[in-house]
């Protein structure tokens, strides 16, 4: 005789029937809970019960050939399914997944047909939508929160639940395609349930399918429906995830709008005072941004959102009333505070925790393990974290972010390394995704542990890649996630790649990441002899092709030219190659200033860089100024060297009173007509500086004294103190003794 079925039809991800669903199941004891879900999942329920299991958490499975092609089923603390899996493992219930397995979800179809109709109906894409307009609501979300969510009884509403969908599905056309499969392997399972099973089996899933599953249908057909589809092979594990990633649509189609919310009403739905705990919460985030919220406040937003929920004729104030009586008394009115704190309170920065017996792929395995060494727990919002990789757990910390970028699994976005407190700072910028994870299982192929996969991949990139410059780049990844077998095979293509190489361009954009290598040697324990040797014969290759590569460039290949040879001044100087390398490569500058061939806008920043190194004094720069500049010089021309000179040079001018004086000489020098058709260049280099550069500059031009720090007066002859105590500041300063 087969066991009596009951299905009850649920909001994935719903609170309330969550709770009825306990309730049911409390009243029901069935010995057996089929939940919808892939059913080659099933060994995996157990571990959701687990007590080091920490929702949300995702079931994740993927295609063996190809783990791009991979699927999410997440489960949140307050999902109906999640609370079945848990009454079942503490009542000592069987339970199982009965869905199609995930093998015919990730296959792929060989005909490339869609498995779905493209003209789904609104019905059936949405019923809840449906019902929700039907009854004069504006959305499912606050339908389904007043009849199910407020419902003081538990059955009575499954089975209203079933009535609705039921009249629903008759009114649109029988489903097609996997949902036909889908509703067909589930018949047959909760058939096979009822005779292998000696008690009450409960059957959880989506409200939608249960009219199909109730419905009398015989195997025959349904194993028909099922013939031929295509199957792959799949792997399945759980992972975590996040409350963000909760509001989309994923697995089961069902999406929360407000994981924060969701939470709320399943921890304390129950209570009589939920609605004022919320309004607590919402006033203690307010006050945490500084904005005084008061006790009387408190009652009077409570108030309101009761008046809000009795004119609209709910029986008791949603999330809606809520966040309108909150806006209108805690924010005065303002919706820009709701919004400032809304992403804490409704999403909330909530990751999940899988237990350590958890069969996982290797690089995920590694990654968690990583994670407790050096103390860096995944969150879902942005974090910041400075390192200071002088001390082991920064340099721990850093390695690991930069072979996951390697990876291209951006967990930390470095944001201004080097910048901030010299070359032994980096500051990141952290958030983790879910689909992390399908990434680290893609990158299995090079490795089974996160420093395999990364040395094996990055020296893959080098081998295919043809530009040197990006080549370097490569090479510099390598070097600060401390690959050193990737490090002396980049070098080596380098070198090879260097000797065959006689463009300028790309030479000279590899220099910086070479003295990026040499600074992060400082901080690192990477090899840096070889990048030693090497940039000084790049960087005397790059001087002696330059001269030629300069000449007849428009305007944006002369804009990547000064770019490139800027970032090349500064990667030598940085790296401090030698008096001989620096001197070959300020003379190939020094020709450039003097061929009338070249490119204005090149001419003009290289003379720049040449008065900075002091191989040009200021007379010098006043005659080119006046040459480059003069009426026999076309308009256009002028205006790339007086751009190239003078663009962000600002400080400079304010500073250095032999250039500002040259530069005053010259404008002075000008007739009239000269000076105003000379004005738009004027206005285009100096633009570049804020009001307070400006007024410096006018104030250092003019001579007058800024006021600076009010109430500090120079002592008495402190002019000749300083000229006694400079020499013995030096003589410190140099190790000499004083």
């Amino acid at each position: 005789m087969a066991a009596p079925v009951s299905v009850f039809g649920v909001r994935h991800h719903g609170p309330g029937s969550a709770r009825r669903l306990v309730e049911a199941l409390d009243a029901l004891r069935p010995v057996a809970v089929l939940v919808e879900g892939p059913s080659d999942a099933t060994p995996l329920l157990p571990l959701l019960a687990s007590p080091a299991m920490v929702t949300p958490v995702a079931l994740l499975a993927y295609a063996e050939e190809d783990p791009s092609r991979a699927t999410f089923f997440p489960f949140a603390e307050y999902s109906p399914e999640y609370q079945a899996v848990l009454w079942a493992v503490r009542n000592g219930a069987d339970v199982r997944f009965i869905d199609l397995p995930s093998t015919d979800r990730l296959a792929a179809d060989p005909d490339g047909v869609p498995d779905e109709p493209e003209d789904r109906d609104p019905i059936s894409f949405d019923p809840i939508g449906v019902l929700a307009r039907t009854a004069g609501y504006e959305d499912g979300e606050s339908w389904w929160s007043d009849t199910i969510e407020h419902s003081a009884d538990g059955s009575p509403v499954f089975d209203a639940v079933a009535d609705a969908m039921t009249a629903l599905r008759d009114e649109v056309r029988p489903v097609e395609g996997r949902e036909a499969a889908r509703e067909a392997h589930m018949r047959l399972a909760i058939a096979r349930a009822a005779r292998e099973d000696s008690g009450p089996v409960a059957v959880v899933c989506g409200a939608w399918h249960v009219p199909a599953l109730v419905q009398k249908v015989p195997q025959s057909a349904d194993r028909e429906i099922l013939k031929g589809r295509a199957r792959t092979k799949v792997k399945a594990t759980w992972t975590p995830w996040t409350a963000p990633r909760l509001a989309r649509a994923t697995g089961y189609g069902a999406g929360v709008v407000a994981p924060g919310w969701f939470a709320h009403l399943w921890r304390n739905g129950h209570r009589e005072d939920r609605d004022s705990h919320w309004l607590t919460r919402i006033a203690m985030a307010l006050r945490e941004k500084g904005h005084a919220v008061s006790t009387a406040s408190l009652i009077e937003a409570q108030r309101l959102a009761a008046a809000l929920a009795t004119l609209r004729q709910r029986p008791a104030p949603g999330f809606e009333e809520l966040m309108e009586a909150s806006v209108s008394v805690f924010c005065g009115g303002s919706r820009a505070l709701w919004d400032e704190i809304a992403p804490d309170l409704l999403i909330g920065s909530d990751v999940g925790e899988i237990p350590p017996e958890t069969p996982l792929a290797p690089l995920l395995d590694d990654l968690q393990r990583q994670q407790k060494a050096v103390r860096l727990k995944p969150e879902a919002l942005d974090r910041d974290l400075s390192l200071d990789l002088r001390t082991e757990s920064g340099l721990a910390r850093s390695t690991l972010l930069h072979r996951l970028v390697v990876l291209e699994v951006d967990w930390g976005r470095l944001t201004d390394a080097g910048k901030s407190r010299g070359t032994f700072r980096e500051n990141w910028k952290l958030a983790w995704v879910p689909e992390f994870a399908v990434a680290l299982v893609e990158n299995t192929v090079y490795g089974p542990t996160i420093l395999d996969a990364a040395d094996t991949r990055i020296m893959e990139r080098m081998n295919e890649e043809a530009d040197i410059a990006e080549l370097a780049e490569s090479v510099r990844g390598a070097m600060v996630a401390d690959l050193p077998r990737s490090v002396a095979f980049g070098i080596a293509q380098l070198e090879h790649k260097a000797a065959l190489d006689a463009e300028a361009l790309p030479l000279l954009s590899s220099l910086p990441p070479m003295a990026d290598m040499l600074r992060y040697g400082e901080a690192r324990a990477g090899q840096v002899a070889p990048i030693e040797a090497l940039m000084p014969s790049i960087a005397v290759r790059a001087a002696i092709s330059l001269h030629y590569a300069v000449r007849g460039l428009d305007r944006e290949a002369a804009e990547k030219m000064r770019s490139a040879i800027q970032r090349a001044d500064d990667a030598i100087r940085l790296a401090r190659l030698g008096d001989d390398v620096r001197d070959q490569w300020l003379g190939a500058l020094s020709r450039i200033v003097g061929d009338a061939t070249a490119s204005p806008l090149v001419v003009g920043a290289v003379a720049r860089m040449l008065y900075e190194a002091e191989r040009m004094d200021a007379d010098e720069a006043s005659t080119l100024l006046g040459r480059m500049l003069s009426p026999s010089v076309s308009a256009i021309d002028a205006a790339g060297f007086f751009e190239g000179f003078f663009t962000d040079s600002g400080p400079r001018l304010i500073h250095d009173g032999l250039l500002r004086g040259a530069v005053d000489g010259w404008m002075a020098s000008l007739d009239e007509e000269a000076f105003v058709a000379t004005l738009p260049l004027f206005r285009r280099a100096f633009g570049t500086m804020d009001r307070m550069e400006r007024r410096r500059l006018m104030d250092a031009l003019f001579e007058r004294r800024s006021e600076g720090v009010r109430g500090y007066v120079p002592a008495l002859g402190a002019a000749d103190v300083w000229s006694r105590l400079s020499g013995r500041v030096l003589g410190i300063l140099d190790g000499e003794k004083a």
